[in-house]
């Protein structure tokens, strides 16, 4: 398995980690947050870059009409708040626990320009992370608002299988075991948590995925689904 914030099979939770580096060790803290505790609200000051230990961490905002819209669900090694590297004051976002034993190591932003300063090559992988996620970040946006809801989970879960998917060599399926739940899934792809399991049991129906509570089965290319 092979997730999508790995960089060179580095986990970037072990390469930006202070607690990592001599001279910030001592200085270092872990932050712990129970399921629904906030990290950070909108409009906070962005002074702040978060790597997660362990744990899920839910990034979103509100409409002007009050709904949520949720960017994105983060678990281990990943890193979030990433936009106060490059200069943004005030965050346009929340980020909220959505685990009971989420552990975060907080980064100064001074801390990271340091460590950007003294390491190119660590420079040059930040900014392909932050690019990289930009550009994620974009699709899935231009999915919910141009795609129906059937199309929004196809394309999903071809993205979980590029990031946690394996071959079985027995039956030759692709075999996901991702870290979501179905509350998840939905929201990732603005849907309710009833539809989804409407839509997912449609593509069980039709052989085309197999799925349990903690991983699903890729029983047929989902490109040629229509």
């Amino acid at each position: 398995m092979k997730s999508l914030w790995f960089f060179e099979d580095v986990n970037l939770f072990t390469v930006l980690c202070p607690h990592k580096f001599k001279t910030y060790k001592k200085q270092h803290t872990f932050d712990a947050y129970k399921k629904k505790d906030y990290i950070y609200f909108e409009e906070d000051s962005a002074n702040k870059v978060y790597l997660i230990e362990k744990g899920k961490v839910k990034i979103g905002y509100y409409n002007d009409d009050g709904t949520e819209v949720t960017k994105a669900i983060l678990t281990k090694g990943e890193l979030f708040g990433e936009k106060a590297i490059l200069g943004v004051e005030k965050r346009d976002e929340f980020a909220q626990s959505l685990d009971n034993n989420t552990s975060i190591c907080p980064i100064g932003v001074n801390t990271m320009h340091e460590l950007m300063r003294d390491n190119q090559t660590f420079s040059f992988k930040i900014y392909k992370f932050i690019g990289f996620k930009f550009k994620k970040l974009e699709r899935r946006l231009q999915l919910l608002l141009f795609k129906d809801s059937k199309t929004r989970l196809l394309e999903f879960l071809n993205e979980l299988c590029t990031e946690y998917g394996y071959n079985c060599e027995e039956t030759g399926n692709q075999i996901i075991k991702h870290p979501y739940t179905q509350k998840d899934i939905a929201s990732l792809i603005g849907t309710s948590r009833p539809t989804l399991n409407i839509l997912m049991n449609e593509l069980k129906d039709a052989h085309i995925i197999d799925f349990n509570r903690k991983e699903i089965r890729i029983l047929k290319k989902m490109r040629n689904v229509s």
